[in-house]
Formats: C-alpha cells, structure tokens, sequence
C-alpha cells in the first residue's frame, strides 16, 4: 500500500492556498476579498501542521491524542530546532491570527507568512525522500 508523500501533501496545501490567493486578486498592495485571503491563510497554516506532525514524528516526539496547541508546537521545536521555531511563530502571527482570523489583506505580510510555512515544509524534503512516494512496509 503506498502512502503519500508527506513533503508533497504539505505542498499541495501551498499550492492550493495559492489557488485562493489567485481568486482573491490585487490592487495596489493589497488582495482584493478578504474571504479568498482567510481561506488561503488557513490552508497554508494548515499544511505547515501537517509538516510540522510528520517531522516531530521523525525526530521521535510522542504522538499527542486530541487537538494541539501552538503551545505544544512551539515547545517541541524548541527543543529540536530554534530556526525552525522562528518560522513558526512568524507563520503562526501571520497566517493564522492576522490572515485568517484579522483579515489583514497586505501582499507582503500574507507573502511573508507563506515563505515560513515553505521553509518549515522545505525541512521535510530529506525526511521525506525528496519529495518521491513511499511504500508502507
């Protein structure tokens, strides 16, 4: 049974945050509709999580049962990567709190945060065969 790819799946969740961003359109600065913004912002968060389960898992960080907080993410790559963790809480400001939950619709704050959630995404790449398909053993 092959299982997906988790650097590629976390990619595809850029990628379709991406897709939104397109929707949303630009003037100025600024993107258009707040909607599309909040909706790319959340999915782009979204798959930075996935990543950042995938790598605390391949580091050997127990599996937590039940919904994580930043807290808990923050404090694991605390431990395991500062650089990382700078990353984190720039994508977590901009991405979850300012883009999804505030509406912020400036390009370059939004950019910002999604070249954050790319670099902790870029960190599975090695982990992950380079982007290429696993098998379950």
């Amino acid at each position: 049974m092959e299982l997906s790819n988790p650097y590629r799946e976390s990619m595809r969740y850029i990628d379709n945050a991406k897709e939104q961003l397109k929707l949303a359109g630009r003037e100025d600065k600024f993107y258009k509709d707040e909607k599309y913004v909040k909706t790319a912002c959340g999915t782009a968060y979204s798959g930075m999580l996935k990543a950042l389960d995938f790598y605390f898992g391949s580091k050997g960080v127990p599996k937590r049962k039940g919904r994580k907080s930043i807290e808990y993410y923050q404090s694991e790559l605390s431990e395991l990567d500062k650089k990382l963790l700078n990353h984190l809480n720039n994508a977590y400001y901009v991405l979850h709190l300012d883009g999804y939950y505030s509406g912020v619709k400036k390009i370059d704050i939004i950019d910002s945060g999604f070249d954050d959630a790319i670099s902790i995404i870029a960190a599975l790449k090695p982990l992950s065969k380079n982007g290429s398909k696993r098998k379950e053993q």
